[in-house]
């Protein structure tokens, strides 16, 4: 066979082998949190078995960069802490979308950004309040509820803050003029409020902090895994891709 010949067979062969090749990697366990619209079921159940039942934002994206990384993998969804129990203990498992720190940076080699959280102030839809800043929101009785961090950040500038243990009536409290703002994230928030009470038009008068998103990989996961991973966020973001998804869920 002459030079030209054994390098197509080679070729060929490289080509043949490549699928092959991912295969002969571990599984990947990814799990993820009942957190509309980022992560949520299909089937409004509290949690999913299949990939096929869970939906969102962020599922979409990292769906998106499981098949270009070109890894078998499966999805679950459950409540946060059993996700991160298994996604802290074992190899080639994942959570997604977490904020990052300082101590979940120990626990994970994360992935992205994927997505970010928009802290807003909004107002009900007949609502003529205008907002520039913060301090311009000090007039205003705003609505939040317990142990949020959000909610916590406002008290703990001094703003005058109405605090309830379910944050899906607020919306409710917006329109009925019993507060004049709600504190909530730039996505989910009027997703609540449709969702709560079939309330749509309420105006984002203030965008004022944002919370990257990451998934989380195990650090033990297999190095080869991870490396698959992480080029297809870059592949992906790179091309655009990432950025049309995140926009067809209206994120700008």
């Amino acid at each position: 066979m002459n030079l030209t010949r054994r390098f197509l067979a080679s070729l060929a062969l490289a080509f043949i082998m490549q699928p092959a090749l991912a295969n002969d990697l571990p599984k990947v366990h990814l799990f993820t949190e009942q957190f509309p619209p980022y992560n949520m079921t299909s089937n409004a159940e509290p949690f999913a078995h299949s990939e096929d039942d869970i939906m969102g934002l962020c599922t979409n994206l990292v769906q998106s960069i499981m098949r270009e990384a070109n890894v078998d993998y499966d999805m679950r969804l459950r409540n946060w802490s059993a996700g991160l129990n298994r996604a802290t203990q074992k190899p080639n498992h994942g959570l997604f979308c977490m904020a990052r720190n300082a101590e979940r940076d120990k626990q994970f080699i994360m992935v992205g950004p994927l997505t970010s959280l928009r802290w807003t102030l909004f107002a009900a839809s007949n609502s003529s309040i205008t907002l520039n800043n913060l301090e311009d929101a000090k007039p205003y009785t705003i609505g939040g509820y317990d142990g949020d961090a959000m909610t916590v950040k406002l008290q703990d500038m001094g703003l005058n803050i109405s605090a309830i243990s379910n944050d899906r009536f607020n919306p409710r409290r917006l329109e009925l003029g019993q507060i004049d703002l709600w504190i909530s994230d730039r996505l989910a928030g009027p997703y609540v409020a449709a969702d709560a009470f079939d309330i749509v038009g309420l105006k984002p008068v203030l965008e004022f902090e944002t919370m990257d998103l990451y998934l989380g990989m195990n650090p033990d996961t297999d190095p080869r895994v991870l490396k698959r991973i992480q080029e297809a966020y870059r592949t992906l973001e790179n091309k655009g891709t990432l950025r049309d998804i995140r926009r067809s869920h209206g994120m700008q």
